[in-house]
């Protein structure tokens, strides 16, 4: 005997819960507020999707899948390093200035702060910052050895303030920068490429 079919759509509200993570963070998002936004029951959220970990973590994965694939196409699809960083960081500050979604980065701005027992999670999105630092990482020593980066250049230390560079990104989004002010620093971001 088959079940009942879900009354609700349910990639619908996981966009939804997305967006209510991404907004106020994993610990900042109470399942009232999930219940909320999701338009549907605690019951059928934990039918759904297993447990509110469960689902920000689907939450998440959507993200990165989608919106928060960014860098990755960038890193991927340019035809040099330097075009990849560019706009690896063009594309972060067109992102997080949307007016339809959250400002910022999800995987940056959602983990959680103090709660020990959400320590899980709190691993695991820096594990993904750190994936995110290794692609960058390996994209700047491809250029380095294809000439598009000076020889004498340290690309760990490259990739760790790219890195930083665009999680700063994230954060000056959250907290209200205009995207034309973003942008314009990218310019000089792109010129510690020069002084190598």
């Amino acid at each position: 005997m088959a079940g009942r079919p879900r009354a609700f759509d349910r990639e619908q509200a996981l966009q939804r819960a997305r967006d209510a993570f991404w907004e106020r963070g994993y610990e900042g998002t109470s399942l009232a507020d999930l219940i909320d936004v999701m338009h549907i029951s605690s019951a059928s959220i934990y039918a759904a999707f297993g447990s509110k970990e469960a689902l920000f973590r689907e939450a998440v994965t959507d993200y990165d899948a989608k919106d928060g694939g960014f860098a990755s196409r960038a890193l991927s699809e340019e035809p040099t390093a330097r075009a990849a960083l560019r706009r690896m960081l063009e594309d972060a500050v067109t992102l997080f200035t949307r007016p339809d979604t959250p400002r910022g980065c999800m995987v940056v701005l959602s983990a959680p702060r103090t709660a020990k027992e959400n320590d899980a999670i709190s691993e695991w999105l820096s594990t993904l910052r750190r994936a995110r630092h290794a692609a960058i990482l390996r994209r700047i020593c491809e250029g380095r050895k294809l000439g598009e980066i000076a020889s004498n250049a340290d690309p760990e230390a490259l990739a760790d303030f790219y890195t930083t560079f665009l999680q700063g990104l994230s954060v000056q989004a959250r907290d209200g920068f205009s995207r034309e002010r973003m942008m314009a620093s990218i310019d000089r971001a792109m010129q510690v490429l020069e002084d190598c």
